[in-house]
């Protein structure tokens, strides 16, 4: 079963490396991982927008920059 929340990343992405460290610090539930590198459409959909984190149930997205804060609220919101 897929996880709730899916992240954005880009293969050797430091602001994606950056959003790792900030959903640690939200604490924030499992998720996954998905790379817009591999696959054409999630190129033309995120291209220039990662990292984006994603509510995969209803299709809420959070846009880079976003900190500890911004995280939480945006779980909050969802759970």
């Amino acid at each position: 079963m897929p996880m709730r929340f899916v992240l954005f990343q880009r293969d050797y992405c430091h602001l994606c490396d950056q959003a790792l460290a900030v959903m640690a610090e939200a604490r924030a539930p499992d998720f996954d991982s998905l790379w817009v590198d591999d696959d054409a459409a999630l190129e033309v959909r995120y291209g220039t927008r990662v990292p984006v984190l994603r509510d995969s149930q209803d299709g809420r997205e959070i846009d880079w920059p976003f900190d500890a804060a911004a995280v939480r609220q945006f779980l909050a919101e969802t759970l």
